[in-house]
């Protein structure tokens, strides 16, 4: 070979190794960083006239296994689904309260039964009536809460799901320009492996609002579609819109038009079926709390709303009242009228016949809420009737209860039992679909740069440049010593 020869081959090691430790210090630096794929160097031997003329760098490779970061996609929209089902039943838990705390909806009524009890055993003592009537109020005022609660879920879930069609936009909108990018600067034979990056970790976050898959293109394209089918980016990115209402009630619905749906090219999106176009994800769990979970919610607690105005709306109960009259729970003042059960909870109020700063009088708890004039002041037929109306086992005439008839306060514990096993099997689903994300985190950080073998890369690649540059350093020394001839 010739010196000219041994210099050319020489060189072209020399830019190979520093260009592989171009690529290793980089890979060190972006260790931790999400989406980043170990570059390698792809060489191959250059040829000239049929013989070896050193090496040639043919492109920088890109690591990434696409099976891997697929079902670690699939892990992030089931564990987005689950923590948002999670984080609803554990509000609605804490709204609605543990039965041994004071504040709960339970601590409300077993306050009620109390103070009439003490009514009972002191029907002359004002103070004692009063205190019937302030109880009634807070338990009144807890149903109040409770749908306050559930609507306030209702509009963050709706608050939500605009945020993230916004960003679900936003982010294909974003892929579909990388995509084109990493087309054309692959055709002119440049690296696009930092443009892979930045698409990758677009699309993952994209992963935690709509479960999808990702599928090759040609030139290094990428589409993408939903588990079910509905395609997401196939060269144009599709639109989603979506109207978010200002304030959501407990009577609106998506199917009078009163909520959005989501739309994509003029089409609405079913949410409601498990296997729908757009199922799986935290935007599918949001629409499911907005259109699902909460308004069941609502709906066991508007019939034991109803229940308790029913109690206390008995004909016999108070003989001073006509049949069908406001007993001391009214719908906003007014009797219950059953056709207009959805959001009672929310207008559950105590009759002000019993209220002095309404017009009323707090004798009338004892005397009766149709009576015109206080009587003895010893009377407890009314006030033991409504303690016995609260132990009563009733049977809801609504909402989702079983047959087994109960008291308020069973009923009650009936409503939080069923809450909190909702919520302890959505807990269950969050832990395990968080175990599965992490596990396949971790298997898809392993395979990507480990700093030690990059180190050790570091060292071969060093060793090569000094033995390059030493070949150089020979043949520099042999032209020298031929020119002093």
């Amino acid at each position: 070979m010739s010196i000219s020869g041994t210099m050319a081959n020489a060189l072209s090691g020399l830019h190979a190794a520093a260009r592989g430790a171009e690529l290793v210090s980089a890979n060190i630096a972006n260790a931790s960083t999400e989406g980043y794929g170990r570059r390698s160097l792809e060489l191959s031997a250059a040829l000239v006239g049929g013989r070896g003329a050193g090496v040639q760098i043919d492109g920088v490779a890109r690591a990434h296994d696409a099976a891997l970061t697929g079902a670690r996609r699939q892990a992030d929209a089931a564990a987005g689904a689950a923590d948002a089902r999670a984080a609803f039943y554990a509000g609605l838990s804490d709204a609605i309260g543990l039965p041994e705390t004071g504040g709960s909806l339970s601590g409300r009524i077993a306050g009620f039964e109390a103070a009439l009890a003490s009514a009972t055993a002191q029907p002359e003592s004002e103070a004692a009536l009063a205190a019937v009537r302030d109880a009634a109020a807070v338990l009144a005022g807890k149903f109040n809460g409770l749908d306050d609660a559930i609507q306030g879920a209702r509009m963050a879930a709706e608050a939500e799901i605009a945020a993230g069609v916004g960003q679900l936009n936003d982010a294909l909108a974003r892929v579909e320009a990388l995509n084109t990018d990493i087309v054309r600067t692959a055709a002119s034979g440049h690296d696009t492996a930092a443009l892979q990056d930045r698409r990758q970790a677009l699309i993952d976050g994209i992963s935690g609002l709509v479960a999808l898959r990702q599928v090759a293109r040609e030139n290094g394209a990428v589409a993408l579609y939903t588990e079910t089918g509905t395609s997401l980016l196939d060269g144009r990115a599709a639109v989603f819109s979506f109207a978010e209402a200002g304030v959501i009630t407990a009577d609106m619905r998506v199917e009078d038009g009163r909520l959005s749906d989501l739309y994509v090219g003029g089409r609405a999106i079913d949410f409601s079926d498990a296997a729908g176009p757009m199922a799986g994800g935290r935007l599918a769990a949001l629409f499911e709390q907005r259109d699902a979970l909460a308004p069941a919610a609502q709906q066991s607690l508007d019939a034991l709303a109803r229940d308790l105005i029913e109690r206390f709306q008995n004909a016999g109960l108070d003989p001073t009242q006509p049949p069908g009259a406001a007993g001391l729970f009214t719908d906003s003042g007014a009797a219950l009228d059953p056709a207009d059960e959805s959001g009672l909870a929310g207008r559950i109020s105590v009759n002000p016949a019993v209220d002095p700063a309404a017009g009323g009088a707090l004798w009338r708890l004892r005397d009766g809420l149709g009576a015109v004039a206080p009587g003895t002041g010893y009377d407890t037929v009314l006030l033991n009737g409504c303690a016995d109306a609260m132990q009563a086992a009733r049977t809801p005439a609504s909402g989702p209860f079983s047959a087994r008839p109960g008291s308020a306060a069973d009923l009650a514990a009936r409503f939080l039992s069923s809450v909190a096993a909702a919520g302890e099997t959505a807990a269950a689903e969050q832990s395990y679909t968080a175990t599965r994300r992490t596990a396949l985190q971790m298997a898809e950080l392993a395979g990507g740069v480990d700093t030690d073998t990059e180190l050790q890369d570091l060292l071969r690649l060093e060793e090569a440049y000094a033995a390059n540059a030493k070949v150089l350093q020979t043949a520099s020394a042999l032209i020298d010593l031929l020119m002093e001839i």
